[in-house]
This record gives structure tokens, C-alpha cells and sequence, in this order.
């Protein structure tokens, strides 16, 4: 508003008269007298029941102009003669062509700030540049940060973008940035009431997709990033957080948090060749394919109850005889005895170890 009020002050020395805007309420916003400034003419509301656009009222000319964001601003000039109309019309066509040029220039600002903060996340911005750049974007850079990765159909993007635009519409110091056409990238404040309560918003923001965009939406957490050029490395959290989920959790769990993947991150992370080994040492090769899917239920759900046989006995809605029997089972075909805590986190870790080649296997099959 200052440089239009001092625009209007250029432009009243050469029209010699008084000109000026008001909203829709009749508040002075800028005019070149400043004593109008702050006041209400009570011109424009008639002017505005009346329903026209163009009119005069006591020694004022008035014109009625919608804005872009649907607001009204109403041009005044004084006088009631035909230069006064002729002024009021070019009055409202220059602050229509200079509300277009801040809305371009916001724009322009806002997709500079996300291509800032992308470079950030994908390590292409310098580590010195990034507090400057921060400040010069009004980004906090000290502020404590998680990182969420939204993963979905690339068919889902429109309707997710949108919905996620709804959602974060009044959180200003929260960022959503597209990757492609199947990821976009949250930026939260990790404040103590955002991540104690986390796990409970990010299953009601799956549901919420679910529901109105029809999406299934898979979202990799992050850990805290203490400052944003940390969030570079929250970034690759979400990213492991996706893959690791989608390879130990399966297709039930929509929201998958890095520091909750235990012995699925430690498996990712080893060479391909070292698990292939490990797994021939545990499992001869036709034992594991020898389990049927009810022994695998079973345990399965004796891993589930931490080796609590009558638990699972009544879970599975098995005597404990039949329980009993199933588990000698698998220590004939696999030579481990899941009983034993030892042999049990064995067979955990190679049937994980199992999962996660067959993964890599099926990715290698995607990209042929």
C-alpha cells in the first residue's frame, strides 16, 4: 500500500484533485489527501446496494472494481464532470494492472522459496548459503523440522495436491513441495504438540486422502532435523522410511516412521551379497519353501504374542497341543527351535533378510 499511496501523490500533483481507494467497506485504504486515510465514506455503500459500477456522489466519482481475490476496491476521483469519469476509469485500470504485478511478483517469490527448499532437501544448495537464503526468503532456519514423504499413483497427483493445500492452508510455516508426479514433500514444525501427537494427525491426514481424494497414500516420517539445512538428511530418513515399509510392514501400516524400523533399516543398509550368504547359512536351500502358509501363520503369530504360546494358542483357536506340534514342525524342516529366543530372533532376522532380497529382486525385474 505505501508505494500505490505514494503513486496516488504523484498522480494527484498533475490531475490537481483528489483521488483515492477505499475497500468494501468505504474505509479509506490510500488517497492523495492523507487526512482521508483511515476514514469511511458512506458514498460507497449506498453506491454499492445501488448495484452500480459506475457513479457519482456529493463531488466524488466512483468506481466499482473486483479484485482477482474477489475483494471490492472502489476508485474515487474528485468531481462529477466527464474528466472526472475519465480519471476514475484509468484510476481502476491501473490498480487492476498493478494488483496483477504483486500477484506476480508473489508468485515469483512463492516459487522461488519452493525451488529453494527443494535444492535444500536434494543437497544442492551450498550449507553457507542456506541461513542467508533462509533469511532472504523469511524461511526460519533454526526451526526444528520433520520431514514427510507422500508417495501415491501418479494418476493421484492432482487430487492429493489439492487436498494437502486444504489441509495446510493455515500453516504458513509449514511447506508442501512436489517432487514429481508421485511424491510431494511436508515440511512441519516439530513442535512438542505436533510430534506428540504425530502419529494420530498423519493417520487422519491417510484417512482424510482416502476419503475425499480416493487415494491410498503411503507417508515416510522422518526424524527431527534441528535446523533446515539438517533437513537434507531428514529427506533420505522419508525416502528409507517409504522403502523400508513397503518391504517389512506391508500394504496395511499408510505411515511408515524411520526411527520405528529396527532390524528393517540395519537389513536395508547391508550389501546384497552378505545377505544372500546369511541367508543360505540359516536356511538350506527347499526348507523355507517347505513351510505351508498354516505353519507360516502360525509363526507368524507366535512372533506377534513375543513366544507366548498360550496367547497364541487361543488367538489361532489351537490347543496348545497343536500349537506345540506346528513348532516341532518347523524345528524339523529348519533345524530352529522358535522356542528358544536365540533360534527365534534367527529365524526373524533371515526370514526379514528373505523379504528384503526379494524386493530387490522384483525392482531389478521393473527396471528390464
Amino acid at each position: 500500500m505505501d508505494q500505490i499511496q505514494q503513486a496516488l501523490m504523484e498522480m494527484a500533483s498533475s490531475l490537481n484533485r483528489v483521488i483515492g481507494v477505499t475497500d468494501g467497506q468505504g474505509i479509506v485504504l490510500v488517497a492523495s489527501d492523507e487526512q482521508l486515510i483511515g476514514g469511511q465514506d458512506p458514498a460507497v455503500r449506498a453506491l454499492l446496494a445501488s448495484g452500480d459500477t459506475l457513479a457519482t456522489a456529493g463531488n466524488m466519482t466512483y468506481r466499482v472494481t473486483e479484485q482477482n481475490d474477489g475483494n471490492l476496491a472502489i476508485c474515487f476521483v474528485e468531481g462529477t464532470d466527464d474528466i472526472a469519469r475519465a480519471y476514475v476509469e484509468l484510476l481502476s485500470r491501473w490498480m487492476m494492472a498493478e494488483q496483477c504485478k504483486s500477484e506476480e511478483r508473489e508468485t515469483r517469490q512463492i516459487e522461488h522459496k519452493a525451488m529453494f527448499l527443494k535444492n535444500v532437501l536434494l543437497e544442492n544448495e551450498l550449507p553457507g548459503d542456506i541461513p542467508l537464503k533462509a533469511r532472504e526468503f523469511k524461511i526460519r532456519y533454526a526451526e526444528r523440522r520433520v520431514v514427510l514423504l507422500l508417495h501415491f499413483k501418479p494418476e493421484e497427483f492432482k487430487a492429493v495436491l489439492e487436498t494437502l493445500e486444504q489441509q495446510f492452508s493455515g500453516r504458513p510455516d509449514d511447506y508442501i513441495l512436489p517432487v514429481d508426479e508421485e511424491n510431494i514433500v511436508i515440511m512441519i514444525e516439530a513442535t512438542d504438540e505436533n510430534i506428540e501427537g504425530l502419529d494420530e494427525s498423519l493417520l487422519a491426514l491417510a484417512n482424510i486422502l482416502k476419503e475425499s481424494a480416493m487415494v491410498d497414500v503411503k507417508i515416510g516420517v522422518s526424524m527431527t532435523a534441528s535446523n533446515l539445512t539438517e533437513t537434507a538428511k531428514a529427506y533420505q530418513e522419508a525416502s528409507i522410511a517409504l522403502i523400508v515399509g513397503e518391504i517389512f510392514q506391508g500394504e496395511e501400516m499408510p505411515v511408515m516412521r524411520y526411527e520405528r524400523l529396527g532390524l528393517g533399516r540395519l537389513i536395508y543398509q547391508l550389501p546384497i551379497t552378505l545377505c544372500e550368504l546369511f541367508l543360505r547359512e540359516v536356511f538350506e536351500p527347499g526348507t523355507y519353501e517347505a513351510l505351508d502358509p498354516v505353519t507360516m501363520g502360525t509363526i507368524n503369530k507366535f512372533f506377534e504374542n513375543n513366544l507366548n504360546g498360550s496367547e497364541t494358542s487361543r488367538q489361532l483357536f489351537v490347543h496348545r497341543n497343536t500349537l506345540v506340534y506346528r513348532l516341532d514342525k518347523v524345528e524339523k524342516i529348519t533345524g530352529l527351535d522358535l522356542r528358544n529366543f536365540e533360534d527365534a530372533v534367527l529365524f526373524k532376522l533371515a526370514d526379514m533378510v528373505r523379504d528384503y532380497l526379494a524386493y530387490v529382486e522384483d525392482q531389478k525385474a521393473k527396471r528390464q
